[in-house]
């Protein structure tokens, strides 16, 4: 039985995305090169992996099977191919990572850096989403994993946790408060807050956080993304309460200042999102194991 790794990618793809064009586009095949792996690889088995419709490609009752066995033997041989350093340079292919605004921004450039000096054959596409596209992104199937801090209620969806930040009070150096050791949210309510806006996955978090809390600041500028809230702030227009991470490069001469928001403590978690019971390919998997070893310089 004569079984090439390339028929086995071919189907590998399909069963992944369920259609012979998307397929097609991963692999940078045509459609009717597609469809001759698959006919070869039906034929070296005796047995039909695909039912095709006019609409979409569905597994047979043999191909799911056999699914579960030709994938583990794609990631074993790219594995082997990651394992040795002249052949991981010259490896070819795509991954695609459904992110958050403020973990590409500060946690991704140094992975993306070390990750393509490593295997600079492989196209990384990051989904740059709010948090709730981010995750469908991920339901989809439209990125192989996300880095996101929805999705541990998911059924869905596996959330391994990464790293826990709470929520600071960004100002400007000079304001009033840029001095203090920590600001009660109350205290907000004397100066023009800055927010995110009600869309925002972080806007949410913070509202099922203070929902008890009746005397809180009542926002004079929203924003759509956490960037642009402190960009607001840089330019004078107010003060505004961001994850840490959006604020971990400011450093001592920065005309911003960082102060710990308390009466509550409100956090919140990031992680890595995966569908349930997928198998990441080695070259995801290589992704985010540098993203794990860049943690504690985040």
């Amino acid at each position: 039985m004569n079984v090439e790794i390339s028929d086995l990618r071919a189907f590998v793809a399909i069963a992944d995305l369920g259609s012979f064009a998307a397929a097609a586009q991963e692999l940078h095949l045509s459609q009717s090169a597609l469809s001759r792996r698959i006919s070869k690889l039906e034929g070296n088995l005796g047995l039909r992996l695909l039912e095709r419709t006019t609409r979409r490609v569905e597994l047979s009752a043999h191909g799911r099977t056999f699914a579960l066995k030709a994938r583990q033997v794609v990631n074993g041989f790219d594995q082997s191919l990651l394992d040795i350093t002249d052949a991981a340079s010259k490896l070819t292919g795509e991954i695609a990572v459904a992110c958050v605004p403020t973990a590409v921004n500060q946690l991704l450039p140094r992975v993306l850096e070390r990750y393509q000096a490593q295997f600079p054959q492989i196209l990384v596409r990051i989904l740059d989403e709010g948090a709730s596209e981010a995750l469908a992104l991920v339901t989809r199937g439209e990125a192989d994993f996300g880095i996101n801090y929805l999705g541990a209620q998911e059924g869905n969806v596996s959330f391994t946790p990464l790293f826990e930040e709470r929520f600071v009070l960004v100002c400007p150096a000079d304001h009033p408060l840029a001095r203090r050791k920590s600001v009660g949210w109350a205290e907000l309510k004397q100066h023009r807050y800055i927010a995110v806006n009600k869309a925002s996955g972080n806007r949410m978090l913070l509202d099922l956080a203070l929902a008890s809390k009746t005397d809180l600041p009542k926002p004079v500028l929203e924003a759509r993304h956490v960037r642009t809230a402190v960009d607001m702030v840089a330019a004078g227009l107010g003060v505004a309460a961001v994850p840490q991470l959006a604020v971990s490069r400011i450093g001592a001469q920065s005309q911003l200042a960082v102060v710990p928001l308390v009466g509550p403590s409100v956090s919140r978690t990031l992680g890595l999102v995966t569908r349930r019971g997928q198998l990441l390919s080695p070259a995801a998997e290589r992704f985010c194991e540098l993203v794990r070893e860049e943690l504690p310089q985040a």
